[in-house]
C-alpha cells in the first residue's frame, strides 16, 4: 500500500481512539505553556539557542574533524570509542560488547530506537528493562515513543495503570499518580542494582574532553550509568559540540525548551569510575563501571549533509517543543511520522534516518502553519523541509 493511503488511514483511525485523545489533550494542555513561563523566567537560555547554533554549524562543516577529536578524547580518558556509520555496525558492535544472557537496564534514547537495539539485544537471550517510565511504558505496550521527551505521553493513567499491572508491576485502579511511580521505583530497583550492563545515549559530547553529558529528571539514568559494571553510551554524531561549556548549554537549553527546567540531574561522564586516594596514583573501575564504550553513530546524517535543504535538521537538539506546538500533533502524535520520529521535525528526520522519499510521503499531512519554526531554540525552517518534500514526492515520488 502507498505510505500516504497507510498514514492517512493510521490518523483517521487515531482521531476516534478516545485514550489517545484524552492523553494527548491532558499533557498537551500542560507542556505547551511550561518553555513560555521557563523562557521568561530565565533570559540567558535565548542568548544560548545563539551560541549553539553557530557551534552546530561549526561541527557539521567540519564533520570529520570533529568525529576523531572526539574519538581520541574518549580514549585518553580511559573509555573505548568506537565509530558506526551504518545501523549494522552499531548493532554489531553494541552486539559484541554486550555477549549473550545479560540482564541489561537502559535510559531513554532515540539513537537506540532508532537502531531497535533492545529487539536485537533480546535476540540474543538478553533481558532489557527501559527505565525512564514513559519508555518502559512504550517497551510493555510495543508502541512507539510518541514524543521525543515524552515518550508516553499520550498514555492516560488510567492506561497506564493497566499496562504497568499487566508486567508485574503492583498498582491499583484506585492509586494516585505518585502512589503508581513508587511502585515503579520498587520494580526497577533490584534491575538497577543486578544490572550486567547500562546503556545510555548522549544529550551532548564534548569533543575537547571526551566527556558525555546526559539529562533528567527521574534519576534512572545515574542508577543506569554508575551502578552496572558496564556502561554503553551510543549517540548520534550530531550531538558533537567542539567544548564542554558548550556541550553543557546544549543539554539544559533541551531541558528549558522541552520545559522541564531547571533539570534534577546533569551528568556529566569523563570515562570509568577512578580514584587517586592512595598516594595521588589513579586507578580505575571504582564503585562505578570499569568500563565505558562510546558509540558516534551515522545512520544516514553525513550523507545528508550534501543536502542543503534537509541537512538543516541536523541543528536539532531534540527538545520536541515543535511537537507539542504543531496542530496535527497534538491530534494524533507520531503516529503522523516515520518509525520513529513524528511531528514536524519528523518530517526531517524521517528523511535522515529512513530515507527521502518515505518523508516526502509523510509531509503532506503538513498544514504550513510554521509554528514549528517560530518555537524552535535552534530556529530550524522545518516549513521549508516539508515544503521541498512535498515537491520531491510530486517530482519522484507520484509518478513511481
Amino acid at each position: 500500500m502507498d505510505i500516504l493511503q497507510n498514514v492517512s488511514d493510521e490518523i483517521h483511525r487515531a482521531l476516534y481512539i478516545k485514550s489517545l485523545r484524552k492523553g494527548l489533550s491532558r499533557s498537551v494542555n500542560r507542556l505547551v505553556p511550561a518553555p513560555y513561563r521557563i523562557l521568561d523566567r530565565w533570559r540567558y537560555l535565548l542568548e544560548y539557542t545563539e551560541e549553539l547554533r553557530e557551534a552546530k554549524e561549526k561541527v557539521l562543516q567540519d564533520i570529520d574533524y570533529y568525529i576523531d577529536l572526539t574519538m581520541k578524547r574518549v580514549e585518553e580518558t580511559r573509555g573505548h570509542a568506537y565509530y558506526a556509520k551504518t545501523r549494522d555496525e552499531a548493532v554489531k558492535l553494541v552486539n559484541d560488547l554486550v555477549g549473550e544472557d545479560k540482564l541489561i537496564v537502559k535510559s531513554k534514547s532515540m539513537v537506540t530506537e532508532e537502531l531497535r537495539l533492545r529487539e536485537e539485544l533480546a535476540k540474543n537471550g538478553n533481558t532489557v528493562y527501559e527505565t525512564d517510565l514513559g519508555e518502559l511504558l512504550i517497551q510493555f505496550s510495543r508502541d512507539k515513543p510518541m514524543h521525543t521527551t515524552a515518550p508516553a505521553i499520550h498514555i492516560t493513567r488510567e492506561k497506564a495503570i493497566r499496562i504497568l499491572r499487566k508486567h508485574g508491576v503492583e498498582v491499583r485502579d484506585d492509586m494516585s499518580t505518585t502512589e503508581i511511580v513508587g511502585m515503579v521505583r520498587i520494580f526497577l530497583r533490584e534491575k538497577f542494582v543486578e544490572a550486567d550492563i547500562g546503556i545510555s545515549g548522549a544529550n551532548s559530547i564534548a569533543a575537547d574532553t571526551g566527556s558525555i553529558f546526559l539529562v533528567s529528571n527521574e534519576g534512572n539514568i545515574r542508577n543506569t550509568t554508575s551502578l552496572p559494571p558496564m556502561h554503553i553510551a551510543i549517540t548520534g554524531v550530531e550531538k558533537i559540540m567542539p567544548s564542554m561549556d558548550l556541550a553543557f548549554k546544549q543539554t539544559i537549553t533541551q531541558a528549558a525548551y522541552a520545559g522541564l527546567y531547571p533539570p534534577t540531574y546533569v551528568s556529566v561522564i569523563s570515562g570509568p569510575s577512578s580514584t587517586a586516594d592512595i598516594e595521588f596514583e589513579r586507578v580505575y573501575g571504582v564503585h562505578g563501571p570499569k568500563e565505558v564504550h562510546v558509540i558516534l553513530y551515522d545512520g544516514g546524517r553525513i550523507e545528508m549533509l550534501k543536502n542543503e535543504v534537509i541537512s538543516e535538521q541536523l541543528y536539532c537538539i531534540r527538545c520536541g517543543r515543535c511537537q507539542a506546538e504543531c496542530p496535527i500533533w497534538q491530534l494524533v502524535g507520531n503516529i503522523w511520522g516515520g518509525n520513529v520520529y513524528g511531528g514536524p521535525m519528523g518530517m526531517g528526520w524521517t528523511a535522515i534516518v529512513e530515507g527521502i522519499e518515505k518523508a516526502a510521503s509523510l509531509s503532506h499531512f503538513c498544514l504550513l502553519c510554521g509554528k514549528c519554526r517560530e518555537v524552535c531554540p535552534m530556529k530550524i525552517d522545518m516549513p521549508r523541509i516539508i515544503r521541498y518534500l512535498k515537491t520531491y514526492y510530486f517530482k519522484y515520488v507520484r509518478k513511481g
